[in-house]
């Protein structure tokens, strides 16, 4: 891949990548992270696909003006944890404290210490319910993974290994139910046949509701930097 400069103010970076499926020049802006990517057939010179995204510059801008600003969490920052608003007030002592509604975090690095108490918590969920879903599956899974990934809410390689995003903990329950269910599945089918799908309804139940959550609010659980 490389990468060029869309002038104007502030200049954009276009991440460049060449790839031997696409018929067509095409752009695409990451809704997690706002990277924008310029894809190019084999054979077609990196000018004539620098003009295609000039000639798109205010389509560009647009969209990534319309994305939400990142937060820095810090006290007083209103952060969702399974679902709930959450004030991040500070506490005395050393450790992080959950009441309903307010998360209290000692005065020092709070991002960082928030951080690692939300991966503890979403461990403690994502380990449930994998086990909940691989005990009704009737297979076992090899280890579970946490991960701050962009491109994916889990996955689940051959070897058995579920990795998940830890910020599937800032999501409703339900949702961090149908990631581990969906991954739980591929267990059984390493595809997303109709047979996959109906085994995510057999462990899960109905899940269209929850896939649309997370296409409509997902980008916005990566808003929180710690």
């Amino acid at each position: 891949m490389a990468e060029h400069l869309l002038d104007g103010t502030p200049p954009v970076v276009l991440t460049l990548r060449r790839s031997g499926r696409a018929r067509r020049i095409s752009l695409r802006i990451s809704q997690l992270d706002g990277r924008v990517t310029l894809t190019l057939p084999r054979g077609v010179r990196e000018a004539e696909a620098l003009d295609f995204a000039r000639s798109k510059a205010d389509w560009i801008r647009g969209h990534l003006d319309n994305r939400p600003d990142e937060i820095a969490v810090d006290h007083g920052t209103l952060l969702p944890i399974e679902g709930a608003p959450h004030q991040v007030v500070p506490v005395a002592g050393r450790r992080v404290q959950r009441q309903e509604g307010r998360i209290g975090v000692p005065a020092d690095a709070v991002g960082r210490r928030l951080q690692a108490w939300l991966r503890e918590l979403a461990r403690d969920r994502l380990t449930a319910a994998s086990d909940h879903y691989a005990a009704r599956l009737g297979r076992p899974y090899a280890r579970i993974t946490l991960r701050d990934t962009r491109s994916r809410w889990g996955s689940c390689t051959s070897q058995g290994g579920l990795m998940y995003s830890w910020r599937l903990v800032l999501a409703p329950p339900e949702i961090l139910h149908y990631v581990a269910a969906h991954e739980v599945a591929h267990l059984a089918e390493m595809n997303h046949s109709s047979a996959f799908w109906d085994t995510v309804e057999r462990l899960h139940g109905p899940w269209a509701a929850q896939r649309k959550w997370l296409h409509q609010n997902g980008s916005g659980l990566h808003r929180f930097r710690f």
